[in-house]
């Protein structure tokens, strides 16, 4: 199971380990803002970022609200990734709190 957790846990996750950090919103989205290690995965992009993961990585996935997200997470707990979790409230709730973005 996937875990939730709060943009502050977020930060401090990002900050002390290392942890693959996942934007599933769109193009432009992501372009106009983003967490500051994350990368944009999508349809076209998925695929090659499944066969060259280790599934052994954290990963911490986000989304506009958190919405999205939580069904991302449960995706990659189903793909073998055992350390899955998703920002509660999204990137919205990281910019809320006035978390660093690029």
């Amino acid at each position: 199971m996937y875990k939730e957790i709060e943009p502050e846990a977020a930060a401090k996750l990002i900050t002390d380990s290392h942890v693959t950090v996942v934007d599933i919103r769109d193009t432009d989205s992501y372009q106009a803002g983003h967490l500051e290690s994350a990368i944009q995965l999508n349809d076209s992009t998925l695929s090659e970022f499944l066969d060259q993961t280790s599934r052994e990585n954290t990963l911490l996935v986000y989304c506009y609200h958190g919405i999205s997200s939580a069904g991302a997470a449960s995706f990659f707990i189903d793909q073998g990734f055992d350390d899955v979790s998703h920002i509660v409230g999204g990137f919205q709730a990281w910019k809320d709190r006035n978390l660093p973005t690029t």
